[in-house]
């Protein structure tokens, strides 16, 4: 059954990593959107015939004008591309991808592409937003602190993977609490995976991206910049169940968050305090509009329910040879054939992929199988890992 679903799929999977590759050269494109770039390759149907599409035929289009046309004829020059796409980096995301989680493509500004270091079955979590995000004030006061920290304790405990920027702050505090209680923390940087901002979060960030995740829509050597930090609240909110707002002030990205989470109707809970802190004022300010105070982690616990990962506790464990020998039986493992993506494994085996994701979680934490750069899943052989 799963051999013959997955052969079925085979020539699927081709053309779905020429588009990829295509998208990902055409990404490379100065001044190019995303918007325009679904506009060519609607147009075009194929992003290579666009690729050697005459200047005209480009133009033709609204929106495309010399300046892109130019730009998309240096690049071919100067990286040499005659017909061939570009190789797509390790660890990428693109809207191509079925493993893109649905709620960013829904974004009003979709990222053009997403970079990724850490456990790739978490992706199967976040495309159904089972996470809770958790998000402050740079200089926050030591009450909020002290709260982040045990947000991030508590969540973990619950079994709850916890997103947040992995800025100064509250940020920092509520993935310290999640680390300490050995749980799943997914950081959002607003800067490049190479890139550590602010720099003495250098440790927090390498085992943040070794025990969870890391995810960005900048490129490795991108520069800092005042507007990026602004732009991941909209992917942070996108891949979250929960908002919980700790302490921000007015005009924070905080509270700029907070009112995606609104616009989106998602549960937002706000930590109260002091109102004469300034540093409070925007957090407070949301609950005299209707957010709900969170008085005790105990109470968004009791509204959330378990998490996903609440199954493995902890979730980090070691396993014995005993546990090992048993996965290694697991049918799953079988139905991976030369490698599968977690919508055909739903097909091959006939399993929901709430389930697969977390079995393929267990598999993972076992050194038993790992994710590609296309978020295929294949099994480990003789230890080695993917680039």
């Amino acid at each position: 059954m799963a051999d013959s679903v997955l052969g079925d799929l085979v020539l699927g999977d081709q053309n779905l990593a020429l588009r990829r590759r295509w998208w990902w050269t055409w990404a490379q494109v100065e001044g190019l959107g995303m918007q325009r770039l679904q506009l060519i390759e609607r147009n075009f149907v194929d992003l290579a015939v666009a690729w050697r599409a005459p200047a005209a035929a480009l133009m033709a289009l609204p929106g495309i004008g010399p300046e892109l046309v130019v730009s998309r004829d240096q690049l071919a020059k100067r990286l040499g591309i005659n017909g061939v796409p570009l190789e797509c980096p390790a660890r990428l995301l693109l809207p191509t991808d079925p493993a893109l989680p649905p709620s960013l493509s829904c974004l009003q500004r979709p990222p053009l592409e997403l970079h990724w270091r850490g456990r790739g079955s978490l992706w199967g979590h976040l495309r159904r937003r089972r996470a809770v995000a958790v998000i402050g004030t740079r200089r926050p006061s030591p009450h909020g602190l002290e709260w982040a920290k045990k947000l991030g304790i508590a969540l973990a405990q619950a079994g709850w993977p916890v997103l947040s920027g992995l800025a100064e702050g509250i940020d920092g505090a509520v993935h310290e609490g999640c680390l300490a209680a050995e749980g799943v923390p997914v950081g959002v940087l607003a800067t490049s995976l190479d890139r550590v901002y602010p720099r003495h979060h250098s440790q927090l960030q390498q085992e943040v991206g070794k025990r969870g995740l890391l995810i960005t829509e900048q490129r490795p050597g991108a520069a800092v910049a005042k507007g990026h930090f602004a732009a991941r609240n909209r992917l942070l909110v996108a891949l979250a169940e929960a908002v919980v707002v700790v302490e921000c002030p007015d005009g924070s990205g905080a509270l700029h968050g907070a009112r995606l989470a609104w616009a989106e109707q998602l549960p937002l809970w706000v930590v109260p305090a002091d109102t004469n802190r300034i540093s409070a004022k925007g957090s407070n300010s949301l609950l005299g509009q209707g957010a709900t105070p969170l008085l005790d982690p105990a109470d968004l616990l009791s509204s959330l329910g378990s998490g996903p990962l609440k199954r493995f506790s902890p979730p980090f464990q070691e396993t014995d040879s005993n546990t090992n020998h048993n996965l290694n039986s697991d049918p799953l493992l079988d139905a991976l054939g030369a490698g599968a993506s977690l919508e055909q494994l739903a097909q091959a085996i006939a399993q929901p992929l709430p389930q697969l994701a977390e079995k393929l979680l267990q598999l993972e934490l076992a050194g038993l199988v790992e994710v590609a750069p296309d978020l295929s899943w294949r099994r480990r052989q003789n230890g080695l890992r993917f680039a």
